[in-house]
């Protein structure tokens, strides 16, 4: 199991915490999974956030 399986796993289970709320809860754990996915990724190395946030990864 990879750590971007992990990390969307980890913010999926976060967020069935707020699910409970309705939809606002729902949108709470997509949101969440989003993020879980996000680390998960970046652990993984195939996300460098360092080239997003610097802005070398955009086409110019």
């Amino acid at each position: 199991m990879t750590a971007t399986i992990i990390g969307l796993f980890t913010g999926l289970i976060l967020g069935l915490a707020a699910v409970l709320g309705g939809f606002n809860g729902f949108l709470i754990a997509l949101v969440l999974g989003v993020i879980g996915l996000i680390i998960g990724r970046v652990i993984d190395g195939e996300l460098d956030l360092g080239q997003i946030l610097s802005g070398k990864g955009r086409n110019r």
